[in-house]
């Protein structure tokens, strides 16, 4: 899978803060190495914001890097600077969903738990289109389009030739809540056996009958980048949306999916309740 843009920049932030730490410096000790603040330094490893690869050089030298460390670094603070497909989009969009785009540009996997709506990437236009309406009520027709063409287009990952795996564990309310009407509702859960079927989807139903679980705070997913110092996790909150990727945010969020997982009902047990659902409406 290509390596995007911000993924870059966080595998670029990691890596320095691991070749300081095993040189043993301080982030004002390496700083004053090269004639950069210890602020600007840390803001180099939080993997946000702008670098200028000279410095990378330079650090990379000072921390004793082989030559292939210190070329792929400098190669990843000159790439970093490369804009997603979204950056072009007319309207502007809200500063949680460019992050999110960003980071969904660039998984190699998706752990997603639903407690309310079917997750984004597996919804339909009409089901989706009635989601932001019932949660976005001040929105104006146009608005609500733009975003529901925007969740669409985050869809086009799920067709790459190296696409992520996406793993879904849904619980049971998701599937029996009358989103958009009962037609709307059919072709909705009809689509996601389809997509159930496909090699890079997962689809779970966590049952009523599993009873009190390891979730019950809300849906949340985990964007799983190429390596595990990537990860970051998503929650969603009214009115946007909370990104976590502390070590110990993200082992309490992966030990819950794993919970959750084991709870649910299989994956050929998940398609039966589909259906029967749909069957049902």
């Amino acid at each position: 899978m290509a390596v995007g843009p911000t993924t870059r920049r966080r595998q670029l932030g990691a890596d320095l803060r691991r070749l300081r730490e095993r040189k043993g410096l301080t982030l004002e000790e390496a700083g004053a190495l090269v004639g950069v603040s210890k602020a600007t330094l840390s803001r180099y490893e939080t993997k946000e914001g702008t670098v200028k690869w000279p410095a990378v050089d330079a650090l990379c030298r000072e921390y004793g890097a082989s030559n292939q460390e210190r070329e792929t670094l400098v190669d990843l603070a000159k790439g970093a600077k490369i804009q997603g497909w979204w950056r072009s989009l007319a309207d502007p969009i809200p500063d949680s969903m460019n992050l999110m785009l960003t980071l969904e540009d660039e998984v190699v996997r998706e752990d997603h738990y639903a407690c309310m709506y079917v997750p984004g990437l597996l919804q339909t236009r009409a089901y989706a289109e009635a989601v932001h309406r019932a949660s976005e009520m001040r929105c104006t027709d146009q608005e609500i389009a733009h975003m529901v063409d925007i969740r669409m287009k985050r869809q086009e990952l799920l067709d790459r030739e190296e696409a992520p795996h996406i793993w879904a564990v849904i619980d049971e309310a998701v599937v029996r809540r009358m989103v958009g009407g009962r037609e709307v509702m059919q072709d909705q859960l009809r689509h996601l056996l389809r997509r159930a079927d496909e090699p890079q989807v997962t689809v779970q139903i966590l049952p009523f009958a599993a009873g009190a679980h390891a979730a019950a705070v809300g849906s949340f997913v985990i964007l799983g980048g190429p390596t595990p110092e990537l990860d970051v996790v998503y929650v969603d909150i009214i009115g946007g949306g909370l990104f976590m990727e502390k070590p110990q945010e993200l082992e309490r969020y992966k030990l819950a999916f794993e919970y959750l997982r084991a709870q649910a009902l299989d994956i050929h047990a998940s398609a039966a309740l589909l259906d029967r659902v749909c069957r049902e409406l």
